[in-house]
């Protein structure tokens, strides 16, 4: 099963999501973490080749909003992404 992502703590940080790009920056990234697909909004830690970034996809009737964060290195990633699941980041 796949974690919920907690409520947004008060003190949390901003992350700056831009528009996915119809090709991907990095060709050879997958998906190895998410989060579970039950919420309207679905988070992905993509990783390759020593990068890494996250996707948030929002789930609307017709169709899904898809926004990325910035490439950054697979240790800032998890960082971002720990702090996303705990709601100190969003």
């Amino acid at each position: 099963m796949s974690p919920h992502v907690a409520m947004v703590q008060r003190d949390h940080v901003r992350l700056e999501w831009r528009q996915s790009c119809p090709e991907p920056v990095l060709k050879r990234a997958r998906s190895v973490l998410w989060t579970c697909l039950c919420r309207a909004t679905v988070y992905e830690l993509y990783e390759g080749g020593g990068r890494a970034f996250i996707r948030r996809t929002v789930q609307l009737d017709r169709k899904h909003e898809i926004h990325e964060t910035s490439i950054c290195s697979i240790r800032e990633a998890r960082a971002i992404w720990t702090k996303l699941l705990s709601g100190t980041a969003r």
